[in-house]
């Protein structure tokens, strides 16, 4: 077998792009970024339709993701724990909401900032949250005119 050198550039050309398309699907997947990241937790009635992996967005920006989630035995209590970007100074009076991309959509966490001068420290908790609201049971309480 002889070895053809325009077969052999093809070749490596092919296997170069496979590797910058891998390259460019981490970066996208959050797993490869360049800046570092500082870790907050928050803790949900109802973590319903999020999971690790999950967007945290600011103003409709994704500013980081969600890493962990765990059902607290003590509070009963769903713990979600973040990783932010490092840069993004969240001030530490703001509230973290799940949130629905629409009817069909995904959920995503998003953080509602508040206006305190200082802000969250690396580990720190969001005290103030609101859970995931349930469409299933909107929709009954309109069709049975509950209040409750």
């Amino acid at each position: 077998m002889r070895d053809n050198p325009t077969e052999v550039f093809v070749g490596g050309a092919v296997l170069a792009l496979a590797f910058g398309f891998l390259f460019y699907i981490w970066q996208v997947a959050g797993h490869g970024g360049l800046s570092g990241t500082y870790s907050l937790s928050a803790s949900f009635r109802s973590v319903e339709g999020i999971n690790p992996g999950s967007d945290i967005r600011l103003a409709g920006v994704k500013i980081g993701t969600v890493t962990d989630i765990s059902l607290n035995p003590d509070t009963f209590r769903g713990d979600a724990s973040f990783a932010i970007e490092n840069g993004i100074d969240l001030p530490d009076d703001s509230a973290a909401v799940i949130a629905s991309e629409g009817l069909l959509g995904g959920s995503f966490v998003e953080i509602v900032p508040g206006g305190s001068l200082e802000t969250y420290e690396n580990g720190a908790e969001i005290l103030d949250t609101q859970g995931a609201v349930s469409l299933i049971s909107l929709l009954l309480k309109f069709v049975t005119g509950d209040d409750a």
